[in-house]
């Protein structure tokens, strides 16, 4: 029961309390003790007060005198019933009490000793007479002018009906210190289990989540509006969304898995039907037709591992670029051409024209990734694109903006739908499923962009197509580095 939070809290927390709790009764039962003794001390001490004021005029030398004069005080004494009064003659013996017992003992009081070798003339004792009996006395001498002392009243008091009271008031102190002591300890368990019950559910969910029952992410409960409340609602999004990301994951190894089927069994097909074909039986035509498509289903394949190639670097947070001051227009104008043939033979109007009037600076990059890039959204466009449509590109600088260089990529495709249009740049993502790819160039694109310093944005809208602008800022002097590598991450 007691471990990990609860244990710890145990160890520090109540520890320190309790400390603190027994501290507090400890001073408390110090002062009440002091305040309740010394509110005898007070007492003896204004009756003895008062015997100075009696004998003041006191300048006999006989003791006889000093006992008639003592016994006339005891019996008028009007604090009886508080303690007791007795008269000590010179010699320390009691001659005379309140209660008209006479000790039997021949012992001298002890603060008769003390009151004649005191300058004030008067001493306290606390202790137990032979008896047992606790009390607390207070003894004045009597001296004459000369000094001579001829007697002492002793002031003695009971400390058994002082003693129980203190012994009470402890046991009440104690009693509530213990009742204090147990409200925090039930208090703060009460607190502690309003944490620890919380995050021991939300332990076993995320167990159960780390080995890929993400339906334990129904099972957390949102009870407090507090840290926890967050922490739970941060949870449960996060199996949501390592949900999303395990299905866009697993659909991602399907997709790339048909991919890589689709071409290697065109391959293997063409390679067959030429090995199994008599030599000089197979015609020219269908033997270029069959190398056509090898060749075109190689580069296919080699596009499919190149693109894997560069996620397996963004995964590992590891790229490296080669960069160097590049006109960012021949680059574009090879890639458009390129693709034209392929365009022609799908029946895509695929329209791109170069403003020759206008000055384009160079700018700093890595060309082969740049040219990937472009690669990407043009091949997006053509593949999004149906027969009949138009996929059109331009290059945009002005001095408005000196600093930068778009090119815009338009199709008039089927467009992405607005509830795909913020995710369309995440690794596996894939909005249109019915259309080859694996779903991974556009995050490897929007990646290479941001390490050039520049973007990758998207505009679209269902059933209108889609715009793609990339922006590149342009080279200036004293820009260029080693080439070196960079950590990036999706």
């Amino acid at each position: 029961m007691f471990h990990g939070i609860t244990k710890r809290w145990m160890l520090n927390t109540l520890s320190v309390i309790f400390t603190i709790i027994v501290l507090i009764v400890v001073s408390l039962i110090f002062v009440i003790t002091y305040v309740f003794q010394n509110s005898v001390e007070q007492s003896l001490n204004a009756a003895s007060n008062k015997l100075s004021l009696v004998f003041s005029g006191y300048t006999s030398d006989s003791s006889s005198d000093f006992t008639a004069a003592a016994r006339d005080y005891v019996e008028n004494f009007d604090q009886k019933e508080k303690m007791g009064v007795m008269v000590i003659n010179p010699s320390g013996r009691v001659v005379m009490t309140s209660t008209g017992f006479i000790p039997s003992e021949n012992e001298v009081p002890q603060d008769f000793t003390d009151a004649k070798k005191s300058k004030d003339g008067y001493a306290f004792w606390s202790g137990r007479l032979p008896s047992g009996e606790p009390v607390m006395s207070e003894t004045r001498v009597i001296s004459t002018g000369s000094g001579m002392v001829v007697g002492a009243v002793r002031y003695i008091v009971s400390m058994e009906p002082i003693n129980s009271r203190i012994l009470i008031a402890d046991a009440v102190i104690i009693v509530l210190g213990i009742l204090m002591l147990s409200l925090v300890i039930f208090s703060g368990l009460l607190f502690i289990r309003s944490i620890v019950k919380p995050i021991r559910r939300l332990s076993e969910a995320a167990a159960q989540i780390a080995q890929g029952d993400f339906s334990a992410s129904e099972k957390i409960e949102h009870k407090y509006d507090d840290e926890i409340g967050d922490l739970c609602d941060a949870v449960s999004d996060m199996a949501k969304d390592l949900q999303t990301t395990e299905q866009m994951k697993n659909d991602f190894i399907s997709r790339v898995s048909h991919e890589l089927r689709t071409p290697l069994t065109a391959i293997k097909g063409w390679a067959e039907t030429m090995q199994l074909s008599e030599r000089g039986t197979l015609d020219r035509r269908t033997f270029d037709r069959g190398m056509s498509v090898i060749i075109k289903e190689s580069s296919r394949l080699t596009g499919i591992v190149e693109e894997l190639l560069d996620f397996g670097r963004i995964q590992s947070g590891r790229m490296v670029l080669i960069n160097e001051k590049i006109d960012i227009i021949a680059e574009f104008d090879e890639t458009v051409y390129m693709l034209k043939e392929r365009a022609a033979e799908e029946g895509i109007h695929l329209l791109y024209d170069e403003d020759d009037s206008v000055y384009y600076p160079p700018v700093y990059g890595d060309r082969n990734r740049l040219r990937q890039v472009f690669l990407n959204i043009l091949d997006n466009a053509l593949k999004y694109t149906p027969k009949g449509g138009v996929v059109a590109a331009q290059v945009m600088y002005s001095k408005d903006e000196p600093d930068i260089i778009k090119i815009v990529v338009t199709d008039s495709g089927c467009g992405i739908s607005a509830e795909d249009l913020p995710r369309v740049k995440e690794k596996f993502y894939k909005a249109n499923q019915k259309v080859g790819g694996s779903g991974i160039g556009l995050a490897v694109a929007d990646e290479i962009m941001n390490l050039h310093h520049g973007s990758l944005n998207i505009e679209s809208g269902e059933g209108v197509g889609t715009t793609v602008t990339l922006t590149f800022p342009v080279y200036k002097e004293g820009q260029e580095k080693p080439a070196e590598t960079k950590n990036i991450k999706l």
